[in-house]
């Protein structure tokens, strides 16, 4: 069978507390692991998308609503829905499994992983990832 759940690719989480958010795969676990026999990935994702900003705002309004929230959580592949897109954000250095597992190590590598996104967004390119999925 294709893997087609790579590093990069957008996935939509089903289930949970960020089930219809947008997340990206930063690595996966095909066979699982020892401590999960199934197969997962890590996922960064966006609990809260960037709003929408016009003009004739000022610029402390348009940077707060430009913001964004990340998340970092390990995921089932029975949770995920991929997508047609892909992300390039060099997420791979940030975020590994004795991050995941740490508290203190997660909540840095959230701030870190949000300056990366908010980089991202900045550029234009990948407008769809930066949408809150309607319905």
């Amino acid at each position: 069978m294709v893997k087609f759940l790579k590093p990069g690719k957008v996935v939509i989480l089903l289930t949970g507390r960020y089930a219809g958010k947008k997340a990206v795969i930063v690595k996966n676990f095909d066979d699982g692991t020892s401590s999960r026999p199934y197969g997962h990935a890590i996922v960064v994702g966006l609990s809260k998308e960037p709003r929408k900003v016009t003009k004739n705002r000022s610029a402390k309004v348009q940077a707060r609503r430009s913001s964004i929230k990340t998340f970092i959580k390990v995921a089932n592949y029975q949770h995920l829905m991929p997508t047609r897109y892909t992300l390039d954000v060099d997420l791979k250095s940030l975020v590994n499994t004795e991050v995941v597992e740490n508290s203190t190590k997660r909540t840095e590598a959230r701030k870190e992983a949000k300056k990366l996104m908010e980089e991202k967004f900045k550029t234009g390119k990948n407008r769809w990832f930066f949408t809150k999925l309607r319905f």
